[in-house]
Order: structure tokens, then sequence, then C-alpha cells
């Protein structure tokens, strides 16, 4: 699914991905208005609301963009209903030609893990049947269980050409608290970061691993020297534009090929029409203020990396 990804960049010349992470809040009123009359003020009112609001935006920019990434709490907060939302968009995205970025965030050991990889990566054995949960083509993993929370999620991306993206350095505040450790001179990220291209070494591509990385936005520096210790890793990167990560701050997420990153944005895309920028939209034209400000970030990083 790496090679897939790449070709996907390739194609779009948009080293971008929409995060999914549908707040009600974000919803437009006349979407909720629908929902709220077909199914009533229930978690499946909701979901149908989320499921709409996904749909518009999908329609309006997949020709734009390589991948989406839903963001799975976004969904599971509305119950069964929402997990079915959750099921339907990564279906309606996949039947667009994207990449699905789980971000599922699993970490786990054993028979626990090897179950997380099966519901997002694999397929779940039912009777004589092997069926596929929920499909997504890459997923988040959380790594502080070491290897054995990892091994079986490499093992279902070896044997279905799936992908992982794994937390080294991610873009909240708060992150440094453990990621900024220090373990015997250097910090914590870092021997996360050289433990994730020992894996990357074990499940490779043509040129990319299956295995990539989380490095957030909004820490450039430390971005920069995670590239060099994960050279054949896909750098997903999280923290651009809403939470401050800049363009010319992401330059060296990239390789000298360039490729190497993906740069997520959430509510500055799918929420768009709320800011001021993209107000002449209005809420009944959500969907394509989430075009113009995808074509506004596709330029962003584009010049930036003309210009580095």
């Amino acid at each position: 699914m790496i090679q897939k990804l790449i070709e996907n960049i390739k194609k779009t010349n948009a080293p971008i991905v929409v995060g999914l992470d549908p707040m009600m809040n974000f919803v437009p009123e006349q979407l909720v208005k629908a929902a709220f009359a077909e199914f009533g003020e229930t978690l499946e009112g909701a979901a149908e609301a989320i499921w709409q609001f996904n749909k518009a935006i999908v329609d309006e920019t997949y020709d734009l963009i390589p991948a989406v990434k839903p963001q799975i709490a976004m969904y599971e907060q509305f119950g069964i209903p929402g997990l079915q939302a959750f099921k339907k968009t990564v279906d309606y995205c996949k039947e667009k030609g994207l990449v699905v970025i789980g971000d599922v965030k699993r970490g786990d050991i054993g028979s626990t893990s090897a179950a997380y990889a099966a519901a997002h990566l694999g397929k779940v054995q039912v009777g004589s049947q092997f069926l596929t949960p929920f499909g997504e083509d890459f997923a988040t993993v959380n790594p502080y269980l070491g290897t054995d929370g990892i091994k079986p999620f490499i093992e279902v991306c070896q044997k279905e050409k799936k992908g992982l993206f794994i937390l080294v350095k991610t873009s909240n505040p708060s992150s440094g608290e453990f990621q900024d450790r220090m373990v015997d001179g250097r910090p914590l990220y870092e021997l996360v970061g050289e433990k994730v291209a020992e894996w990357a070494d074990s499940c490779m591509g043509d040129d990319y691993s299956y295995v990539g990385a989380v490095v957030g936005a909004t820490y450039p520096e430390m971005g920069k020297v995670l590239r060099k210790v994960m050279p054949k890793s896909f750098i997903l990167v999280p923290g651009y534009g809403a939470q401050g990560g800049k363009a010319a701050d992401l330059v060296h997420y990239f390789n000298e090929d360039g490729l190497g990153a993906i740069v997520n944005s959430s509510r500055g895309i799918i929420a768009a029409y709320r800011q001021e920028k993209y107000a002449k939209f209005g809420a009944e034209n959500f969907a394509q203020a989430s075009r113009q400000a995808v074509v506004d970030m596709i330029e962003d990083i584009g010049s930036a990396l003309e210009n580095r």
C-alpha cells in the first residue's frame, strides 16, 4: 500500500492528507436538521449527519488529494451507529481511489494487538470465511509497549501489503513530558525513531517501508533529526495549520526526492467554511470551502518545497 500512496502523491502532486475528524459542531445546520428529521435526536441521527458531512467533503476533494485520515474517536463517541459511519466513510473513500489512514492509535500486546491489527488492516476468520472488518490501508499505532505490540501489526502488513504510522514525536503540547525525556543522553523520541527504522527494514516496499512514523509539524527541529534517523519511513505530519505548524517548517520532513512525508490537516479543511478566509462560501457551500482550503494547502506546501 505504500506504493499506492506514493503513486497517488505523484499523481496529485499533493503530499497532503485530509483528516476526516467530524465533530458535530463542524456539521452545518442543514445537514443536522435533515438527519434529525429522519432519525430523531439519536445516535443514529448524529451518525447520519457526520456521514453526509464526510461524503460531501470527499466528493469535492477526492480528485485533489492522495489520502484521507479518519480519526476513529470522532465516530466511536456515537457508539455503534458512529462506527457504522466510520466504515461507510472508509469504504466510500476507497471507492474514490483514496488511500485511507485509520487514525486508531492502537497499542497492546500479544493476541490483543493481533486482534486490533486484524480489525483494521487484515481479516478475521468467521467459520470457513475470512472477512474484512474495517479495511483501512494504514493504521496509526502507539509503540510504548515495545516490539510485542508492534510485531502483530507488522505481520499483518506483510501479509496484506498494508502499512503503519508509528507514533514517534506527537504534535500536542505535553508530548515532551515523556517523549523528550533523556535516556542515556538522548531524547526518548530519538530512540523510538531508531526502533521504527529497525522495524521499517523488516517490511520494505520498493523504495520506502510499509512502516512509517508520526512526527508533529510543531517540532520542526526534531523532525529534521528524525528524518535522518528513519530514512526509509514515510512520515505522517500532523499539526499543520490549526495547531500552528507552518509549511516552511515542514521541508525537512521530506527527502531529496520530494517524497517521504505526507502532511495532515483536519479542521483546517473540513471546517474551513467557519474561517474568516472562507466565510464567503457560507455553510450551504461548506464542501466547496473545503476544496479551496485543500487548493491553498497544496500551494503553500508546494511553494515551501520549491524554495527550500
